[in-house]
């Protein structure tokens, strides 16, 4: 990583064209020509002998060449020559500096490709950018592009999935991308071909199950049903503060609130044996028959090549995913729950839960068969790109989901018909209206993702060293109309400073912006929420430590109810959107639109360092109260020795590193496109840093200390001070010293990437 230089217009070594530095030495190695040439015509004593003598010598080179008329002549000719050719070409080296490309990143265009300026393009008006998006991104051209891209079967590796591959294809390379897809071989769990996936509760008849979660374990177990309302740790809490044991039960949980995987991941610590997942009718008002899919592979990409990509040429050993589950999982229906909950015994409901009386006594035996089959799959992702006129070697990554388990209208056809839209406009505005971005935009249509951004995560594994240092944000356009009621947003702290101004900016109804008819005075508290494992947005940040933002419109409560079902249709999203689905999906697809383009136009990216260091502290805040307690109780584990002081110095460090940079920022000469090269370089290093170096991408791919998940987050350390204040079977002192030594030096780190020189910084640790 280039050092950072000092942002107060002086002169700079780094520059690559310094007029000052690199004029002098053209400058002498002119002088040095001039005076060879010079040696020659007065036999090697001419004005080059005269600088390598000081002036006591004169009377004698004078003396030597005579001062005859002819003589005096020649020389005054002489310098008056040198004067010419001096002054010619210090014209024209001064002239060359002033044409030479001041962007590394230009580059030689191949054959058949348009030449692009070496320089730094004209600026177009923020404002003139934004009303050609508007001119360009209509209702009815999303409106036109949901008929074409509406299929009813399109399921990652499947002929429709194919199909639709090639439409996005075409259309690229229609609108004038430089296009390319991706391929890779996975393997997933897919319903058996013969055997079937079943229940058997007591004496009632076998029921046999369409719906299914794929990376399930496989086999039969019998157990005693216990309902846990929605499977999440709380639950499971309330369940053994009631000292009921969980070992070898068969857990039924209602869908929502929290991924399918994590209701299994929490079942498994509890020692459970299956989890059977439901909809019920407090969320899921459809009809009582249908069935559920999805899956339950607590992590993103292939289980079965953790840690790297899918190549179809990879020789890897055997291994998996320490993210898949241990027990069995499977939907059933609401009907089918139903008739368990009927006849269900045991202890009544915690206060607080909805459902039937009984949660379940040992007595309630229930048989769970699950016969999934592995099966490899070749999955194609498809991309297209704009390339920047400056850095057309840094991009945005703009995506949307392109499978469904079915028709997935609101899954994957709408974010596909905006990412096509948003490639042709902003395609249109390169060719014919005169935009120029600084960076470039990589349009992906993923596949693979109902299974777990799998297409997504592949890519990510497969070019990891390359996009972790040259895409600076993710922007993430699935399931962005859901409702309409409701406008939510998750992204990375870095990127809130962007969004604010973003909502403000996009206008919706009457002249209202997006801010005005959602926000209600304080957007970070009624829009803001925390992103999801099941968002393709969350491995490019947590796992490859790009910034990346999710958003979507929404209803109040129950959410779109027919994702992850065979029934996600145009019809049905027009139900909770009052036919409003083209209108919403062009406002959302503005809402991304102004960010990508704001991030490739530019000097400098809205990267706002200050809101992770408020993140920062409130965390460190947080743990030192908690070691303070937990050595208040429990003095045994947690000596007086055990100090929270190196934590807190390294949350020092950065705030101070934070501080230099954004006065760094506020203070740089946009001009100089060097330094806002380099500038940018550092913003962009700043996720990647919060990348945990001492956990495995294999054991622990979601590596981000603060938005992550694993033992080594700042979270997980917090959690285990709580386990610690509680003396649980999980608490172990010696485990947390560790992870608390190891957090504390990966923020550390942060801090002294951001102080750029070896010297420059901190360590009072």
């Amino acid at each position: 990583m280039l050092p950072l230089p000092s942002f107060n217009g002086e002169p700079h070594s780094y520059t690559r064209f310094n007029l000052t530095q690199n004029m002098e030495g053209d400058n002498s190695q002119v002088e040095m020509k001039l005076s060879s040439d010079m040696d020659e015509e007065a036999g090697g004593n001419g004005v080059g002998a005269r600088l390598n003598h000081n002036s006591n010598h004169k009377p004698f080179v004078a003396q030597k060449l005579g001062r005859t008329p002819k003589n005096l002549c020649f020389m005054a000719a002489g310098i008056f020559l040198l004067f010419i050719i001096g002054y010619l070409v210090g014209y024209l080296v001064h002239r060359n500096k002033e044409v030479a490309p001041v962007c590394s990143a230009s580059i030689v265009p191949s054959e058949g490709e348009a030449v692009r300026e070496m320089g730094s393009p004209p600026m177009m008006d923020w404002d003139d950018v934004k009303k050609l998006l508007a001119q360009k991104l209509t209702a009815s051209k999303l409106d036109s592009a949901f008929i074409e891209f509406t299929l009813s079967d399109h399921v990652a590796g499947s002929p429709g999935d194919e199909d639709l591959g090639n439409k996005v294809l075409n259309r690229f390379k229609e609108y004038g991308l430089k296009s390319w897809t991706d391929e890779h071989f996975v393997t997933v769990h897919d319903l058996p071909a013969s055997n079937i996936n079943r229940i058997v509760f007591k004496n009632s008849a076998e029921e046999r199950l369409v719906g299914f979660l794929s990376y399930s374990a496989t086999g039969s177990v019998k157990g005693a049903v216990l309902y846990a309302y929605y499977g999440q740790e709380n639950d499971f809490r309330t369940l053994r503060d009631r000292n009921i044991d969980l070992s070898g039960r068969v857990v039924i949980v209602r869908a929502g609130r929290i991924s399918f995987a994590e209701k299994v991941a929490n079942a498994a610590k509890m020692n459970a044996s299956a989890v059977l997942i439901y909809p019920d009718g407090d969320d899921y008002s459809f009809d009582e028959n249908i069935q559920l899919f999805g899956h339950v592979h607590m992590g993103s990409g292939d289980p079965y090549t953790p840690g790297f990509p899918s190549f179809n040429h990879t020789q890897f050993p055997p291994v998996q995913s320490s993210g898949l589950p241990k027990i069995l999982a499977q939907t059933i229906t609401r009907r089918m729950a139903t008739n368990i909950f009927r006849q269900l015994g045991g202890q009544t409901l915690p206060e607080g839960w909805k459902g039937f009386h009984k949660l379940g006594d040992v007595n309630d035996s229930i048989v769970v068969e699950v016969n999934n089959i592995l099966t490899q799959k070749k999955i194609i992702n498809v991309f297209g790109v704009i390339k920047g006129f400056v850095d057309a070697d840094r991009y945005v990554v703009v995506g949307a989901q392109r499978d469904a388990w079915g028709p997935g209208f609101a899954a994957s056809t709408v974010g596909t018909s905006i990412l096509l839209e948003l490639a042709r406009s902003i395609s249109e505005m390169v060719k014919n209206d005169g935009f120029k971005p600084r960076r470039s935009i990589v349009f992906a249509s993923f596949t693979g993702g109902e299974y777990g951004s799998v297409g997504a995560t592949e890519w990510l594994e497969g070019y990891l060293s390359s996009l972790g240092t040259k895409a600076f944000s993710y922007i993430n356009l699935d399931g962005i109309v859901t409702g309409q009621k409701l406008f939510k947003v998750a992204a990375s702290p870095l990127m809130h400073t962007l969004i604010e101004r973003t909502l403000r900016e996009v206008k919706v109804n009457n002249g209202l912006s997006l801010y005005s008819q959602f926000a209600k005075g304080n957007w970070e508290l009624t829009m803001l929420e925390p992103l999801k494992m099941d968002s393709a947005a969350y491995p490019f940040l947590a796992f490859s430590g790009i910034p990346s933002i999710s958003f979507r419109f929404t209803s109040d409560n129950p959410d779109y109810m027919y994702l992850n079902t065979k029934h996600d249709t145009r019809e049905k999203l027009n139900f909770v959107t009052d036919r409003r689905v083209p209108q919403l999906a062009e406002q959302g697809g503005r809402f991304a639109g102004h960010i990508v383009l704001r991030l490739i136009h530019d000097h400098l990216l809205q990267m706002d360092l200050m809101k992770y260091d408020k993140i920062i502290r409130s965390q460190v805040s947080q743990i030192n109260g908690k070691v303070v307690a937990v050595q208040r109780m429990q003095p045994t584990l947690f000596p007086k020795s055990l100090t929270v002081q190196w934590l807190i110095s390294a949350s020092g460090s950065f705030s101070r590193a934070s501080r230099k940079m954004a006065n760094d920022v506020q203070n740089s000469d946009l001009d100089d496109v060097e330094m806002c090269r380099i500038i940018n370089d550092y913003l962009m290093s700043v996720e990647r840093n919060f990348l945990s170096p001492y956990v495995s991408p294999r054991d622990s791919p979601f590596r981000h200390i603060l938005l992550g998940s694993g033992p080594h987050t700042l979270k997980a350390l917090s959690s285990h001070l709580d386990a610690l204040r509680a003396s649980t079977p999980e608490a172990d002192g010696d485990l947390f010293r560790n992870q608390f030594a190891l957090a504390t030096w990966t923020l550390q780190g942060c801090a002294n990437s951001l102080a750029g020189d070896i010297w420059a910084l901190d360590n009072e640790i």
